[in-house]
C-alpha cells in the first residue's frame, strides 16, 4: 500500500487541493512535484492568501514594474498579478483536468469581496474574470451571501463554473445546490453547451465554525463535551444534504446531459485551537466524492501524520445529536452560522484593502526605479 496518506485521501475518493497560491510555488516547481507526488489536484486562493503572497519578498516586482506603466488602480494592478498566477498553476494542472474529464485539475480565483452583497457587480465581475484568465479548469469564488445565491445562478447559466464559497450553514448549504441546479436546468435548456465541463464544488468551512461555538460555550459556562464538535457534525451532515440533493428524478435528469454534482469542498481545515490534533479537520471528514483542500501548513502535518480512514458517514445519527445538544445548551446555531459568514466577507474584504495598499506601496517605491 502507498504509505503517501495524500494518495491514500486519492484512493478512497476524496481529492486533495491546495488551499495556498505564490509565484514561486508556480514557477519554482514546487506545484509541479505537489502534483506528480502527492496526487495534488486542484488549488484554492483567496483574498488572504493573496494578501500574504504578494505582500512579501520580491517574487511579483518584475511584472509590477510592467504593470504600474499601464495602470495606477491598485485593484487592477492586483488582479493583473493574480490573473498570472492562477493562468499558470491552470496550465499546470491541466493534465489533471484532462485526465478526470474536468472533475478536478481546477484552480479558484474570487471576486471582489466588496461585491458580495450586489448581484449584478457579482455577475458581471466574474464574467470579466473569467475571460480575463481564458482556462477552462478555472473556477471562479462566489461568496454565498443571499444575494450571491442569485449571482451562481447566473454565473452558472452563462457556463461559468463557480467555486461557492464561505458556506457555514446547511440551510445555506441546500440553498446553494438550489441555485447551482437552476444555473444548470437553464444552461441545458439554451443548448450548445458541455454540461460536463460546467462544474461546481460548495466549500463548507470547517475549523471557524468550532472556533465562534467554542467561544459562546466558554461565554454561558459548562458543557465542555460539546467543545470541537459542531463543526465536524456540521460538515458530515451537509455531506448528507449533498447525497439527497444529487439524487432522484430531477438529478438524473440532468445527469443524463453530462451535468456533474456539485460536490463539497472542505474548506478552512486547519486546526486554530492548539488543544486540538492539528489534522483532526481533514482526518474526519474523509469520504468519496468530497474535495478538501488545505493550507501548506496542514498539507505538512497530514504528509507526516495523518490516519486515512473512510470516516465521513461515521455515526451520523451522533451529528444529528450534536447539534441538539447544542441547542439544549442554549447556544443558537442560526446565530453563530450567520456571525460567521458576516465575519468571512467582512475578513476577506479587509485583506482586499491591505492588498492594494501593499502594491501601492510597492508602486510607489518603484517610481524611482
Amino acid at each position: 500500500m502507498n504509505d503517501n496518506p495524500l494518495k491514500r485521501l486519492a484512493g478512497l475518493g476524496q481529492s486533495v487541493w491546495y488551499d495556498f497560491i505564490r509565484r514561486d510555488l508556480v514557477e519554482g516547481g514546487g506545484l509541479q512535484r505537489l502534483i506528480e507526488e502527492d496526487s495534488l489536484s486542484g488549488m484554492t486562493s483567496n483574498p488572504t492568501i493573496f494578501q500574504k503572497a504578494i505582500s512579501k519578498g520580491d517574487a511579483y516586482d518584475e511584472q509590477l514594474r510592467e504593470v504600474v506603466e499601464q495602470t495606477d488602480d491598485a485593484k487592477e494592478a492586483f488582479l493583473n498579478l493574480a490573473v498570472r498566477d492562477v493562468q499558470m498553476a491552470c496550465d499546470l494542472l491541466r493534465g489533471v483536468y484532462d485526465d478526470t474529464d474536468g472533475v478536478d485539475g481546477r484552480v479558484s480565483l474570487e471576486v471582489d469581496p466588496d461585491l458580495a452583497y450586489e448581484r449584478e457587480d457579482t455577475i458581471a465581475e466574474a464574467k470579466r474574470l473569467s475571460e480575463w484568465v481564458d482556462r477552462p479548469n478555472l473556477y471562479i469564488k462566489i461568496p454565498a451571501t443571499e444575494p450571491g445565491l442569485g449571482a451562481i445562478e447566473e454565473t452558472i447559466a452563462a457556463g461559468i463554473p463557480v467555486n461557492v464559497t464561505l458556506i457555514f450553514s446547511l440551510e445555506r448549504h441546500r440553498e446553494v445546490a438550489e441555485a447551482y441546479l437552476r444555473g444548470i436546468e437553464r444552461l441545458a435548456e439554451s443548448g450548445g453547451t458541455d454540461l460536463s465541463r460546467i462544474a461546481s464544488v460548495a466549500s463548507f468551512f470547517v475549523s471557524r465554525v468550532d472556533t465562534e461555538a467554542d467561544k459562546r460555550l466558554d461565554a454561558i459556562g459548562g458543557h465542555d463535551e460539546l467543545k470541537g464538535t459542531l463543526a465536524i457534525a456540521n460538515a458530515k451532515l451537509a455531506y448528507q444534504s449533498y447525497k439527497e440533493i444529487f439524487a432522484g428524478e430531477r438529478w438524473e435528469a440532468l445527469k443524463a446531459k453530462g451535468a456533474t454534482a456539485q460536490r463539497c469542498l472542505w474548506a478552512s481545515t486547519s486546526t486554530k485551537n492548539p488543544e486540538y490534533r492539528d489534522v483532526i479537520y481533514v482526518e474526519e471528514l474523509i469520504g468519496r466524492e468530497t474535495v478538501d483542500t488545505m493550507p501548506r501548513e496542514t498539507v505538512e502535518a497530514f504528509q507526516d501524520h495523518g490516519r486515512v480512514a473512510d470516516t465521513l458517514e461515521d455515526d451520523v445519527e451522533g451529528a444529528r445529536k450534536v447539534l441538539a445538544a447544542f441547542a439544549e445548551a442554549g447556544i443558537d446555531y442560526d446565530d453563530v452560522v450567520e456571525t460567521l459568514e458576516r465575519e468571512g466577507v467582512e475578513k476577506f474584504a479587509k485583506s482586499f484593502e491591505q492588498l492594494f495598499a501593499d502594491v501601492e506601496a510597492k508602486r510607489d517605491s518603484m517610481v524611482p526605479a
